[in-house]
């Protein structure tokens, strides 16, 4: 199955519990940071959660 990077830019300080234990879940801690995921629908469905915070690298 097909990889994708996800990249945390911006905090998750002050964001709802939800987001927080979302960014968790992807595995990212740090601004900046880049973690490589499987491309299933649940990380998309993740990822357009928190579409504000991360970016996503193809």
């Amino acid at each position: 199955m097909a990889k994708i990077k996800i990249k945390l830019v911006r905090s998750v300080i002050g964001r709802a519990e939800k987001h927080r234990k979302t960014i968790e879940a992807l595995g990212l801690r740090k601004v900046g940071q880049v973690v490589e995921k499987e491309d299933t629908p649940q990380i998309r469905g993740m990822i357009a959660l928190v579409d504000y915070m991360v970016e996503v690298i193809e």
